[in-house]
Formats: C-alpha cells, sequence, structure tokens
C-alpha cells in the first residue's frame, strides 16, 4: 500500500511525505508510490506517547537515585518498637505518605510549574531550612542530587537539564533536595503537575514498601498486596495537598520525624536513614 497526504485546502496546496520531511507537492515531486507507509506513521508519531515513555522511566526503580537506599525511618521504627506486625506497618505507611503529602508536594508542585533556576535555587532554600532532621535532610540531598545528574545524562534531548545542574553546581549555594529536583524535572520534560505530584505520592509508597521486605516485614507477594490497598488512601492524599503553594508546606507526623532522627544512633543498621 502507497500513501497520499493532503494538507488541508486552506493552503491551498498540496503536500507529500518526503524522504527529508513534509515537501510542496509539485510536477517535479516524486510519485506517490515512492512513499513508505512508516515513513507516515514517523512523522505523525505523537509527542504525548514519547512524553509518557519519559515519565514511566523516571519512576522505574532501575533509575539508579539511591532510593532503595532509605527507609524513611521504617528501620529505626522496627527498632524502637513502634512497629510490630503489618497493621502496624500499614498504618506507618499511611502516615508516612501524609506527612509526605502535606511537607513535600507544595515543593514538588511549584518546581513542577516554574522548572526555572531562580525559582529552584529558592524552593531548595526554604525546603533545606524546613527539614531539621539532619538524617531526612541527608537522604533528600544525596537521592536528589543523584536524580539530576542521572537525568541530565539519560534526558540527553533536553539539554536545559544539563546547563541547569552545571550551572547549579557552580554556584555552590543549592543543595539539590529530592522534592525541588523531582518537580524541576518533571516540569522540564513537560509532565503536569498533577502527574508529578501523584508520581512523587507513588515512589514514596514503592520505596518505603520495598524497604519494609528488605526487613522482612512482609513478603513480595504482602506488599504487592500492601500496595495496592493502599492505593485509593494514596489517591486522598493526593487531592488533599496537590495544588499548594509552599506557604502552605506543613509536618503532619511529628513523631515520624523524631524516629527517623534517631536512625544514626541505631547500633546496627541496613538502610542509610
Amino acid at each position: 500500500m502507497h500513501w497520499r497526504v493532503e494538507i488541508p485546502t486552506q493552503w491551498n496546496s498540496h503536500w507529500f511525505i518526503g524522504v527529508s520531511g513534509l515537501q510542496p507537492y509539485s510536477a517535479n515531486s516524486p510519485m506517490e508510490s515512492e512513499i513508505e507507509p512508516n515513513k507516515v506513521n514517523g512523522v505523525l508519531a505523537s509527542s504525548e506517547n514519547i512524553l509518557q515513555w519519559s515519565q514511566w522511566q523516571l519512576l522505574d526503580s532501575i533509575l539508579p537515585t539511591g532510593g532503595f537506599a532509605h527507609s524513611f525511618g521504617l528501620e529505626a521504627a522496627i527498632q524502637a518498637r513502634v512497629i510490630s506486625g503489618p497493621e502496624d506497618l500499614k498504618t506507618y505507611v499511611i502516615h508516612v505518605l501524609e506527612n509526605t503529602g502535606s511537607l513535600l508536594l507544595p515543593f514538588v508542585y511549584t518546581a513542577t510549574m516554574l522548572p526555572n533556576m531562580e525559582t529552584y535555587s529558592k524552593l531548595d532554600k526554604v525546603l533545606n531550612a524546613t527539614l531539621t532532621n539532619e538524617v531526612s535532610r541527608k537522604a533528600s540531598i544525596s537521592q536528589g542530587s543523584a536524580l539530576l545528574r542521572i537525568a541530565a545524562s539519560v534526558f540527553s534531548e533536553v539539554p536545559s537539564l544539563k546547563r541547569m545542574r552545571d550551572t547549579l553546581l557552580g554556584t555552590g549555594t543549592v543543595s539539590f533536595h529530592h522534592a525541588t529536583v523531582f518537580g524541576l524535572i518533571c516540569g522540564v520534560l513537560g509532565i503536569g503537575s498533577g502527574t508529578s505530584q501523584r508520581a512523587y505520592i507513588f515512589i514514596t509508597m514503592r520505596d518505603i514498601i520495598s524497604a519494609a521486605t528488605r526487613l522482612n516485614l512482609v513478603g513480595p507477594l504482602g506488599a504487592a498486596v500492601l500496595q495496592h490497598q493502599i492505593a485509593h488512601v494514596a489517591e486522598n492524599i493526593v487531592k488533599k495537598w496537590m495544588d499548594r503553594p509552599v506557604e502552605d508546606a506543613c509536618q503532619t507526623s511529628p513523631l515520624l520525624d523524631t524516629v527517623q532522627g534517631c536512625h544514626s544512633y541505631l547500633f546496627s543498621r541496613l538502610f542509610c536513614s
């Protein structure tokens, strides 16, 4: 089968898809028989579909950002006897997601909506001052720095990411916190604010349940079931805290923050936080 593509009549001319792209049709133009269907499909490929591939890769656990080196205070909570069984684990995960939504989603949202260096620098400094827990602050900086470095290499079709990273590194005044970096990358890639905020809650839930598996609190199948059970709670948390300004950021579970702060005092530990 061969193809011929016509542009709307208001353009007052006929066009065809050639080797070099869309070209006006004339007597000297190649015959319709020379046009291959796969070239038509290539020219008409949807940019939204390409964006989804980038979005999925950003959420893929294979992306080496170091997220699986952190337990969000879960390891300390186990040793402090705050968690002793599956029900305690479920409650703990929900509280972590609630705290993430109230404290970090405003930063993700603002960074996504305004993905520029000036806004990012301000957000990063505010978040650095907000995270008074030394353990969580170091974990945030470690993951954020790795995420931006990897994103600048992976998404090479967006050179602004590498330029922004190089410029920010040169200033030496930013800390590269994970929430602000994640929002910045989503904004630069063109991912919507609603999707970016849901994605941030998702990776938080994914990482903490993965940590629970490695701490033998739950098996792989049980972890998958737990994640599905909490999904509707996570969606309600996103709806509750999404699209809020940074001024609304707050801590809803101070006990979790206190427990995580004790992580560095553990005699033996598997995770960094």
